[in-house]
């Protein structure tokens, strides 16, 4: 590659947050211009303080970051920023734009076209569904008319339609792309490398081939590695045993057990490190409200959207305990806002059998609080405060001691939604509420989610545009607000 087909470079960078965090070390990377690589690494690895470094809102401790001379770099973040919701979405677009204010309301109409949503500008953000959302914060990048695009999760809140049209657009797009996403076929239809961040030494791996190409290159490799480091540790140990032979039996012996300490140096200094893979989380259980029984959860009527006006929808829905339902429409129809409403136990035409814990798993982590610690966060949903069994339940999401005392603010968006499903488990609730539980989480715990839904004996409502996920979980009844 020569130095004008580089688009950016990382070359030894190394980062540390003040509380002594440390995420990358010694990291080196190239990317050449026109490639669409995927970021890739365990939750809480570090991914998105890579896009912050790139973006320059971070400064490295160590080493360099270039970017070629007059490239400009935009990010769509995963989650729509709190002091914007309250903005309109010509202010939103405004903040962003760098052209002259006759053309904004024109670049706009374009971006939008190319997200495929159709809205007034006049609203404000907070209005719209967190799949709108996801759209907006695309096009906000896209507005920037970028040479480098980063992608920070942008199939989270997306319905079937919205995945496909973003697919159609990446693959037809000409410049340098770089994404964050745990949807492996939805990065296996554009990328042509991947960047693949280590948690454990904090480096970072570069590969050129599409997703499923490189999983299969370093699941190889990683086997190569543990038959090479078998073959050295099985001759290190002959070898030890010859020495502790030899070297009781004098004369020329003694030389040759020294030989033998040099091979085995030598062949402890040629084992490789084999990477470690991601830790998945610990199946779990979701224990259910003890002593229910009966109607769990009744709903007569409920409000959804419909071309911008809001329609009353009779429906006849009753659920009782190890009963499972799935809300399914489009983003904008109201799901989210449905969900909201249903979890506060007082929506119209809903009724909430006395006494049922409700936990609610909602998308963007509002139930959660941002300024609280882990330890207080999943301590103040247990009616029993056992410590123990908290921090059992917590170390089986990935959650350790040394993670306790951390805000929950300061958590990666991967983090969060363990910490979530940690409160459930310590909750014990009667109706289970889940809008869209696979955002931002690592692909390696989803098969655990699904069968701790699947198992789960308590009534449950379920929003997910995840179809293979949906396919794990036993739903007994589905309602589609769309009909």
């Amino acid at each position: 590659m020569s130095t004008q087909d580089i688009a950016l470079r990382f070359k030894d960078v190394s980062f540390e947050y003040e509380n002594g965090h440390k995420t990358l070390d010694d990291v080196s990377f190239a990317l050449r211009q026109g490639s669409k690589v995927a970021l890739m690494g365990q939750n809480g690895a570090g991914k998105s303080t890579l896009f912050q470094l790139i973006m320059g809102d971070l400064k490295p401790e160590n080493g360099g970051i270039n970017i070629n001379q007059g490239l400009s770099i935009a990010v769509s973040q995963q989650v729509m920023p709190r002091n914007q919701l309250s903005i309109t979405v010509r202010d939103f677009f405004a903040s962003y734009f760098k052209g002259e204010d006759y053309e904004l309301d024109r670049k706009i109409k374009e971006v939008l076209e190319i997200v495929n949503l159709k809205i007034s500008i006049d609203k404000k953000v907070e209005e719209f569904s967190g799949g709108q959302q996801a759209r907006l914060l695309l096009a906000s990048a896209l507005i920037q008319e970028p040479d480098i695009l980063l992608l920070d999760e942008p199939t989270n809140n997306l319905d079937a339609d919205g995945i496909a049209h973003l697919m159609s657009f990446l693959m037809m797009y000409e410049k340098t792309c770089v994404v964050i996403s745990h949807d492996a076929d939805f990065l296996n239809t554009f990328t042509d490398g991947v960047l693949y961040l280590d948690i454990y030494t904090r480096t970072v791996e570069q590969y050129v081939g599409d997703y499923y190409t490189v999983v299969e290159e370093i699941a190889a490799r990683v086997e190569k590695e543990k038959k090479k480091n078998a073959q050295f540790e099985k001759k290190i140990k002959d070898n030890k045993e010859k020495i502790n032979y030899f070297q009781n039996k004098g004369g020329k012996m003694r030389l040759l057990a020294k030989k033998l300490r040099d091979e085995v140096k030598e062949m402890e200094e040629s084992k490789v490190e084999v990477r470690k893979e991601d830790k998945a989380i610990r199946p779990f259980q979701i224990p259910v409200q003890e002593d229910i029984n009966g109607n769990i959860l009744t709903l007569t009527e409920l409000s959804v959207m419909r071309e911008g006006e809001v329609v009353i929808k009779e429906v006849d829905i009753v659920l009782k305990k190890n009963q499972h339902l799935i809300l399914k429409g489009p983003n904008g129809i109201g799901k989210t806002t449905l969900l909201e409403r249903l979890a506060s136990g007082q929506a119209k035409g809903e009724h909430v059998k006395d006494g049922i814990r409700i936990g609610y798993y909602r998308q963007d982590f509002s139930t959660l609080d941002f300024n609280s610690t882990i330890y207080d966060s999943l301590m103040s949903v247990m009616r029993k405060k056992e410590e123990e069994h908290m921090r059992r339940v917590a170390a089986g999401f990935l959650i350790k001691n040394d993670l306790m005392e951390e805000k929950i603010g300061s958590l990666s968006e991967g983090q969060k939604g363990l910490v979530a499903f940690a409160q459930l488990v310590l909750l014990e609730p009667g109706l289970l509420i889940l809008d869209e539980p696979t955002n931002h989480i690592n692909f390696r715990h989803i098969p655990f989610i699904a069968e701790a839904l699947d198992a789960y004996k308590g009534a449950m409502i379920l929003v997910s545009h995840v179809d293979e996920f949906v396919d794990k979980i036993r739903i007994d009844e589905e309602l589609d607000l769309n009909k």
